[in-house]
């Protein structure tokens, strides 16, 4: 039998692979999204409760990465998530414009937090990407009272083609499966349309507002016209 670590590295590669195949149009799509946004001087918003935090904070202050992104942090880690009602008292502090985008990162995509988010945009004119497992929410109940999942909501939904439950890997004496992977997926996507996104701005003829690394040398230098353009305007973490 093949080490865990090789089978779990071979069960990834099969997902980012189906990512590449079948998730380039919503890729596409939110990536129009992201740089129509930038162009029109505003932020795009990334929203991940629990673990998707991680993800989010792929989008955000990252070498390579986007200025004009921030990252709407839910500072319960997720222990707030089924709370209905949570989501507007947490995004009212964020003053997020109509116009805006934001990208929601669930899983499941079935709790209050995420559901409630998209719903919250969607009467404001806000565009919402979401990065979920397809399969596992449609295998699965909303908990808000809406009864509607995060998927059904959003108006571009990337699947990050994650399994129920998340983790894949099967384990000799081990009941049940082990090693989720929609960080891993949810970075990709992220990055992908990060990379997207920067193509469609120099193509409309925009300089992209991109990080470079601060430790190389040189890259605070580099990074000062960012900074005082959109420091201001972020909250962060």
């Amino acid at each position: 039998m093949a080490r865990a670590s090789e089978r779990y590295y071979e069960l990834v590669n099969d997902i980012l692979a189906r990512i590449g195949s079948t998730q380039q149009e919503s890729i596409q799509a939110a990536a129009k999204a992201m740089a129509d946004c930038i162009r029109r001087d505003q932020i795009v918003y990334l929203l991940g409760s629990g673990h998707s935090l991680a993800v989010a904070m792929e989008g955000y202050y990252r070498a390579g990465g986007l200025a004009p992104v921030d990252v709407i942090h839910d500072p319960t880690f997720g222990r707030a998530e089924r709370v209905e009602g949570y989501a507007e008292t947490l995004l009212a502090s964020y003053n997020i414009p109509s116009g805006a985008v934001v990208v929601i990162i669930s899983n499941s995509g079935r709790n209050a937090l995420p559901v409630e988010t998209a719903l919250w945009c969607k009467d404001r004119g806000i565009t919402t990407i979401a990065i979920t497992s397809l399969a596992h929410s449609q295998s699965v109940a909303s908990r808000h009272r809406s009864g509607k999942r995060l998927f059904e909501i959003a108006d571009i939904v990337i699947d990050n083609c994650g399994v129920p439950g998340d983790a894949v890997l099967e384990i000799e004496g081990l009941p049940g499966r082990a090693c989720a992977t929609s960080g891993v997926a949810g970075l990709f996507i992220v990055e992908s349309m990060v990379a997207q996104t920067i193509q469609n701005l120099i193509e409309s003829g925009i300089k992209p507002p991109v990080y470079v690394s601060m430790n190389v040398d040189g890259g605070d230098e580099a990074n000062v016209w960012l900074v005082e353009k959109y420091a201001n305007r972020l909250r962060g973490i």
